[in-house]
């Protein structure tokens, strides 16, 4: 029987890390409701809102609450969560929900407390009641003691993982799933596969820009393609020159680096402007000096053709 009540437990038992998520949803949607309800008075006059701001926000928290942990037994975090609130005074094993006066003092606590805290603040910084000073540092006291009380809780959660807030631990209300969850059992071999790739993906996407493509390329052709003859000779310029070593078309402002081939200027000026050891895509040589073409080796090519 005893095993039986464990296993039960454990199989309803909610995750830290869900109770919490649960309570910063709360405060999204808290913060949402009130920027649009705000919005609303964008035409009005400036601070219209201003003086009766507390008294606003708790009429829209009781609105809130009145159509999810009342009605529901949940927050809007929950529901979304799969969640919703146990009544952790009773010894029944089935689930029971939180009584009708938990739920009030629920409200009381939260929505009033937070109510009395903001209306507490703008009454003690008006000037005019400057002299309760010992009715302020009660108030201050009682604060510090909450928010202390606040926080040996929230140590408790982490250890037992049960009573996230305070407040449930008061009204003795704690989360439980709405359904049962069945244990899964999560493969990580896909997820180990894309991680593996994308980081291959990054690597390449790094390595790349640091690769001269063109340099390695001139490289790989100087050792497939033997080179012959004299590459400084007038003749194996005028036979070469007839198209530029980079673009392929007729050479504009033919210029040569020190090899038997010609470059326009601008596809020779551009790359060395580019890669400062740039070489001959087709025989490799390095660029010692960007030279105009003799004027009489252009214009044999010229009659040739």
């Amino acid at each position: 029987m005893a095993s039986r009540k464990e296993n039960a437990k454990s199989a309803n038992r909610v995750l830290r890390i869900s109770q919490l998520d649960s309570l910063e949803l709360n405060k999204a949607l808290e913060q949402l409701v009130w920027s649009q309800f705000t919005q609303c008075f964008h035409g009005f006059k400036p601070g219209l809102l201003a003086r009766f701001e507390p008294e606003v926000k708790a009429c829209l928290w009781v609105f809130l609450w009145r159509f999810t942990i009342y009605s529901k037994n949940a927050t809007v975090g929950q529901s979304v969560l799969n969640i919703k609130y146990k009544n952790d005074f009773s010894p029944n094993l089935r689930y029971q929900p939180p009584s009708k006066n938990q739920k009030i003092w629920y409200a009381v606590c939260t929505i009033g407390g937070r109510w009395l805290e903001e209306r507490c603040y703008d009454l003690f910084r008006n000037h005019q009641l400057a002299s309760f000073g010992k009715v302020k540092q009660c108030v201050n006291f009682v604060i510090g003691l909450l928010k202390l009380g606040g926080l040996i809780n929230f140590l408790i959660f982490l250890q037992r993982g049960k009573f996230a807030t305070l407040t449930e631990r008061l009204l003795g209300i704690h989360s439980e799933f709405c359904k049962p969850q069945n244990i899964r059992e999560v493969g990580f071999e896909y997820m180990n596969r894309e991680l593996l790739w994308h980081g291959f993906a990054e690597f390449l996407i790094f390595l790349l820009p640091l690769i001269n493509v063109q340099k390695l390329k001139a490289k790989l052709s100087s050792w497939c393609i033997p080179l012959t003859g004299a590459p400084n000779s007038d003749n194996t310029l005028a036979t070469s020159g007839k198209e530029c070593a980079l673009c392929g078309e007729w050479p504009t402002m033919p210029h040569t680096i020190g090899c038997e081939h010609i470059f326009c200027y601008f596809c020779a000026k551009s790359s060395f402007l580019f890669d400062m050891y740039f070489t001959c895509p087709k025989c490799g040589t390095e660029v010692h000096s960007l030279q105009p073409l003799k004027s009489g080796i252009e214009m044999s090519e010229v009659n040739a053709l």
